[in-house]
């Protein structure tokens, strides 16, 4: 059996744009037949992109992919076989779906066709449609049943689409059992903590178990609330990864496999090194806001620094992505902000190189508080005490002048609310939670803190005094987090069982967890979802986010705390 030679073109691919999308498929198709490659394995919905969600209700938008795909027939003939990620006509009918089972919203597949000569010369349906977490497949697509097996240059080559894999008696199964020796999986599985050993494992049980190749190509970029990371690979039978594409950047691994001897020889872009925990966090964070900019025009993002840790990470993650010029700025105090925050937020400008813009918003407050009059209690220096509402007007000053400053300039306000903050409400609605992306609203505290001490590593731009000062939002004389909020450390650790671990009150309790301060936080949590509904979109980085990923209602009458008292 000969040796064949397969090109894994690792992309990112714009959702809505197939014609965008043909041509950089193209290009990487022409860079493979130049290395002497016989097969081009492209991601998973490579023409359309991923995830397309509705835009597949849209003819237009369906004959805009058909295009797509007939071009490229078109211009890769002659060249090597291309594996193409697309969308096509539904099988043909097969036993009648059970009652109650409603049908997707359209008759499409998500394909796999192979290009060859000119024309389309084999097709595959995928056969298990995700429905959880961000995805919902079956809202649009009808599943595959057939396995296809294509011969390449005398090698019988499997393939699968993406979820297929992740199942242990399924689509590999049946794609070894039709005589596949290469299985190769079209992919577009978004990033989250800890998911590169996921996919590992997944490819060593099939490789190991079935004795196969696994040829795993991957996609890359932003994607509104997701993020994906590339980290293509090629899977040897004895479970050993034998080539590997770059994280978070676009590439193409070529590799010769010889299936009878059981070796594979890189021929370019040799095995990329993993990325480092906070690295790979941080990457992928700066890769979901270029791409979200990029995608929707800014050029320019605007950050309200206020000298505490999470507006200096959100807007070394901008620097990061934008550059420094692409960034400005803006500090707000109040009469109540300190000096070291004042002092902490000019040293973060002047580290990044940005443009810090300072407007206070004391004259805006007393403007206000007047024109409210007795309806709400301000100052602190009379014989009661301002409440939440006065505190909150200081915050909602700043998102009116950030969202002013967005509209005059065109850029993007970025949120700096993080993951913690976000699940138990300690944010303020049309205030700091006001913007249009969000890049820490999937990152805990702790994690932030761990961010920061990463960036800074080899002198980094994030004052010192930022990073050890006691977290207060500074609405009040003395204010600290810690006045309303169990320790971060106490609370991530609930917030990581309860929201993404889904750990009952119990096992929480068994872990270690006070009783008392865990249904707290099980009550804050519930109580805020009306506030993150209304929360700008942020990237997913972990195994369980809020938004789309944890979809609850917002009014419910289930209470933890009254079973409690039943038990």
């Amino acid at each position: 059996m000969a040796a064949i030679r397969i090109a894994l073109a690792q992309l990112a691919a714009a959702v809505g744009g197939p014609a965008r999308n043909a041509a950089r498929i193209a290009a990487a198709h022409a860079e493979a037949a130049a290395a002497g490659a016989d097969l081009v394995v492209t991601p998973e919905l490579a023409v359309p992109g991923y995830p397309p969600d509705d835009l597949l209700l849209s003819a237009e938008f369906l004959a805009a992919v058909d295009t797509a795909v007939t071009d490229l027939a078109r211009t890769t003939d002659g060249g090597p076989d291309l594996l193409l990620g697309t969308v096509g006509p539904a099988p043909a009918p097969g036993p009648a779906v059970a009652w109650g089972v409603c049908p997707a919203t359209t008759e499409l597949a998500n394909r796999a066709v192979l290009l060859r000569g000119g024309d389309i010369a084999a097709t595959y349906a995928k056969m298990r449609l995700p429905n959880e977490g961000v995805f919902d497949e079956a809202r649009h697509f009808v599943p595959g049943r057939d396995p296809l097996v294509v011969d390449v240059g005398g090698v019988p080559v499997g393939v699968i689409v993406c979820h297929d894999l992740w199942v242990a008696d399924g689509p590999v199964t049946a794609s070894v059992a039709a005589g596949a020796r290469v299985v190769a999986v079209l992919n577009a599985s978004p990033y989250h903590r800890g998911k590169r050993a996921e996919r590992e494992a997944w490819t060593r049980h099939h490789a190991t178990t079935h004795g196969v190749w696994i040829v795993y190509v991957n996609r890359v970029g932003g994607q509104d609330e997701v993020v994906f990371d590339g980290d293509s690979m090629v899977v040897a039978p004895d479970g050993t990864v034998a080539a590997r594409g770059a994280q978070f950047a676009e590439d193409l691994v070529v590799v010769d496999l010889d299936v009878e001897a059981g070796t594979a020889t890189p021929v370019a872009a040799a095995t990329a090194a993993a990325l480092a925990p906070e690295a790979e966090l941080w990457t992928a964070l700066v890769t979901a806001v270029r791409d979200y900019c990029a995608g929707n025009g800014f050029r320019e993002a605007v950050v309200g620094l206020s000298g505490g840790i999470d507006s200096a990470v959100v807007a070394a993650l901008a620097v990061d992505a934008l550059g420094p010029d692409g960034v400005l700025g803006v500090a707000m105090p109040s009469p109540w902000s300190s000096e070291h925050s004042r002092s902490d937020a000019r040293a973060l400008a002047d580290g990044l190189g940005v443009r810090l813009l300072t407007l206070p918003i004391g004259p805006a407050l007393d403007a206000v508080a007047a024109t409210l009059g007795d309806q709400v209690v301000t100052g602190f220096d009379g014989p009661v005490a301002p409440g939440v509402a006065y505190e909150n007007l200081q915050s909602r000053l700043r998102g009116l002048l950030l969202m002013a400053l967005s509209n005059e300039r065109g850029a993007i306000v970025l949120t700096t609310g993080n993951k913690s903050e976000y699940a138990v409400g300690y944010a303020t609605l049309y205030g700091d939670m006001a913007g249009g992306f969000a890049p820490l609203k999937d990152v805990l505290k702790g994690d932030v803190y761990a961010l920061a001490r990463w960036r800074n590593a080899d002198g980094g731009p994030i004052p010192e005094g930022s990073i050890t000062k006691p977290p207060s939002a500074e609405l009040r004389p003395g204010q600290l987090d810690a006045d309303a909020l169990p320790d971060y450390d106490v609370l991530d650790a609930i917030l990581r069982g309860r929201v993404e671990e889904l750990r009952s009150v119990d096992e929480l309790v068994a872990a270690g967890l006070d009783r008392a301060e865990v249904l707290r936080v099980v009550d804050l949590v519930d109580r805020a979802e009306h506030k993150r509904r209304q929360a700008a979109p942020g990237p997913k980085v972990s195994r369980r986010a809020f938004g789309r990923e944890r979809r609850v209602p917002i009014t419910s009458a289930w209470d933890p705390r009254r079973q409690e008292d039943r038990a």
